[in-house]
């Protein structure tokens, strides 16, 4: 593996919380190359003849196996769009930790477009976490924009965490799936905005095979002048239960547009949306003031608390 510097380290540990090499497969790739890969026995890990990406392939059974794949840039002015594919066998266990960071010096903005599609067999479950962070004093943008497919074949799992708590000037993120019978989809996205910066979150899942659930959950908080966009239709074409709900914190002059989207084509599809926007309630303030804290602790204090 080639040598990184000191920000490339840190954006390592923040996005893949990698300290070090880490055990299984993975691939780490630093402003458009790949710095490091490897495989093991049922994990394969290949290049795109492109040279654009990767195709991870997991086969049947296997357990207790995990795959890192994150992104990291420090060049400004770099733009780059990758598309990967996972093949998860049937019947699999794993983890696939993905991520992107971005410390940007200079004038120019830079952006990384991820494209990520999933095939998951029958019977097999996922667990992916993807963070995103954003750092440097230049005055370019740090622009992620993260499109997501997943293939639920009958009954297998997959479990999303979607985690942007700071530095990202604007993402646009992107999330399909289509669920055959018994299968499942869980989404816990976390999302903090501030100054002007902007995110969007589309979700679209499309409930195909009886038995199939859908439970996608965004906490957020916009600060500043900052604006968000949480947009999630659930589909069902079948005897299915499906749930989103969008939580979110308002605060200074920040905006939050929260669009539920309900279609049930079948009388035994359980469709529901929740939504929540609002600002901190003075009372929480002011009962961690008397506890010795400003007031502006008091609000990190709540913010870290509702974001956890």
């Amino acid at each position: 593996m080639l040598e990184l510097d000191e920000i490339q380290k840190r954006l390592l540990r923040e996005v893949a919380d990698l300290h070090k090499v880490p055990e299984g497969a993975f691939n780490i790739r630093s402003n458009s190359q790949s710095v490091g890969r490897a495989s093991t026995e049922n994990i394969l890990i290949e290049p795109r003849e492109d040279g654009q990406g990767l195709t991870v392939r997991i086969k049947p059974g296997t357990k207790n196996e995990s795959v890192h794949i994150p992104v990291v840039m420090t060049k400004s002015g770099l733009k780059e769009l990758v598309y990967n594919d996972f093949y998860i066998g049937e019947g699999a266990d794993v983890v696939i930790v993905a991520g992107c960071g971005i410390d940007n010096c200079g004038p120019k903005d830079s952006e990384h477009d991820g494209i990520h599609r999933f095939f998951v067999e029958k019977g097999a479950r996922v667990r992916y976490v993807e963070k995103h962070v954003g750092s440097g004093t230049g005055t370019g943008k740090r622009i992620l924009n993260p499109g997501t497919e997943v293939y639920l074949e009958e009954d297998s799992t997959m479990e999303m965490e979607m985690v942007q708590i700071r530095g990202v000037d604007d993402t646009d993120r992107t999330t399909k799936a289509e669920l055959k019978q018994g299968a499942r989809l869980t989404v816990r996205e976390r999302l903090m905005t501030h100054e002007n910066q902007t995110a969007i979150s589309t979700y679209l899942v499309r409930m195909l095979g009886e038995g199939a659930s859908a439970d996608v959950v965004s906490r957020s908080v916009a600060r500043d002048h900052s604006y968000q966009k949480f947009d999630a239709k659930l589909i069902g074409d079948a005897p299915c239960s499906g749930h989103t709900e969008c939580d979110s914190i308002i605060m200074d002059e920040g905006r939050i547009l929260a669009v539920p989207g309900l279609e049930a084509n079948n009388v035994d599809a359980a469709l529901v949306h929740e939504a929540a926007i609002g600002k901190i309630a003075g009372d929480q303030i002011i009962k961690l003031m008397t506890l010795g804290l400003s007031e502006a602790e008091a609000e990190e204090q709540i913010i870290n608390g509702f974001l956890k």
